[in-house]
């Protein structure tokens, strides 16, 4: 008689994280990519519809940014990332559908660009960080540079697509569509985004047992705010994303300023930067996401953020008549801000460890959105104050430069 086999074990499943990579390269892509650098194309449309000057209309964002910083640290930690990407994407297409159909109410302005920073808060780079960062470890760098490439090519379609339809059926209806984009985001994060690998029976980059750092307990925020590095990191990535924002939120202003006085050659030179801008991002986030893996994330981190303030004076150079000067800018700065955006959680969850991930950057979103957004506000009012944009690119310029240095200060190691 033949001895009785033993029964087979069942192939293990499949490592889950590459879907969970692709379906955040979609949904990141739309909660971010599509509205965030797209809804600055809006702003001379506000100009010469609302009759609202420059100050005014920048000044919803930051306004918004300084009401919500509690939302992150007093909410983000409490809820899944999923959960949180599902809201948030519902609040962005609320205020998307809002400002297609406001009338000129600046308070109403406001409001709207309250609701949909706390929907960026909840569906935008936090949760999206997070869930990469919990998913891998060895290649944490590769997986969420694939996922910001998302953010930009999304980001470049989008500008076609605001600029197309804008030109076809008005400013108006292309804004309702953007909210139609955002509510894509459901189904993708209900039916495909997994929070942890645990909740599938698996473990980072598909190993066969934890990682040692996912054992730790998380840090406290106290941790956080005695120690060094963390407001190193902080004041050093408000500095450059400030930076970035202006650069953003002023790009069509300065070319109105520089001889692209035309509307439509105004408009199109916008969606030409635009789009070079966000599409030379991904070979910033996939090549940086690469040298972070390999190299010193600090090093990389500081190159990075050194390029940012050389794309400022890069700006001030671009002219109809220096020819392929908005190629030029929009390559160098889409490299950079890629690469940028990027490094701050790679950097966080090195310094702090993966399970404290969500309270630092609960802590360090926020307060870079009111960089963020703040900083073009300042060059507005500087703007308005010089009556052109030397003197305030120059202030951007030497923030920039504050924000690398810091970078370059930060210790290589968390502190006991």
């Amino acid at each position: 008689m033949p001895a009785p086999r033993e029964p087979l074990s069942p192939a293990p499943r499949p490592f889950y994280g590459w879907w969970v990579v692709a379906a955040a390269f979609i949904t990141f892509g739309l909660a971010v990519g599509v509205p965030y650098y797209n809804l600055p194309f809006f702003y001379d449309y506000f100009q010469k519809s609302f009759h609202w000057n420059l100050s005014q209309i920048t000044l919803g964002f930051p306004v918004a940014a300084l009401l919500t910083i509690w939302v992150g640290p007093a909410l983000v930690p409490r809820f899944s990332p999923r959960k949180l990407i599902v809201f948030g994407a519902a609040l962005t297409a609320l205020a998307l559908f809002g400002f297609g159909i406001m009338r000129g109410a600046l308070a109403m302005y406001f409001l709207l660009y309250f609701i949909y920073t706390v929907g960026y808060i909840f569906s935008g780079p936090i949760p999206h960080q997070i869930l990469v960062s919990y998913w891998f470890r060895a290649k944490r760098g590769r997986a969420m540079g694939i996922v910001y490439v998302g953010v930009g090519l999304f980001g470049g379609l989008g500008s076609f697509f605001v600029h197309s339809v804008t030109a076809r059926f008005g400013f108006q209806t292309a804004l309702l569509s953007l909210a139609g984009l955002t509510l894509l985001i459901w189904p993708l994060a209900i039916f495909l985004l997994k929070d942890k690998p645990e909740d599938l029976g698996q473990f980072p980059d598909g190993l066969r047992e934890p990682p040692p750092d996912s054992r730790l307990a998380p840090h406290s925020f106290r941790y956080l705010l005695r120690s060094p590095a963390f407001w190193m990191l902080l004041f050093g990535s408000i500095c450059s994303i400030g930076s970035i924002g202006s650069i953003n939120t002023h790009m069509k202003f300065v070319f109105r300023d520089s001889g692209f006085a035309n509307q439509a050659l105004l408009d199109s030179t916008w969606t030409t930067a635009s789009v070079l801008i966000l599409w030379s991002s991904i070979v910033g986030r996939l090549g940086i996401g690469y040298l972070a893996d390999l190299f010193s994330k600090k090093r990389v981190m500081t190159a990075t953020y050194f390029i940012v303030a050389l794309t400022i004076l890069l700006l001030l150079w671009v002219s109809p008549s220096h020819t392929g000067s908005v190629y030029i800018f929009a390559v160098v700065f889409g490299f950079s801000m890629g690469a940028d955006y990027m490094l701050i959680p790679l950097m966080a969850a090195e310094q702090f460890g993966i399970n404290t991930l969500a309270r630092a950057m609960a802590v360090i979103l926020p307060f870079n959105t009111i960089g963020q957004t703040w900083c073009p506000y300042l060059v507005s009012a500087l703007r308005e104050r010089f009556g052109n944009y030397l003197a305030p690119m120059a202030v951007v310029f030497a923030i920039a430069m504050l924000g690398a240095l810091a970078i370059a200060a930060m210790p290589r190691r968390p502190e006991s």
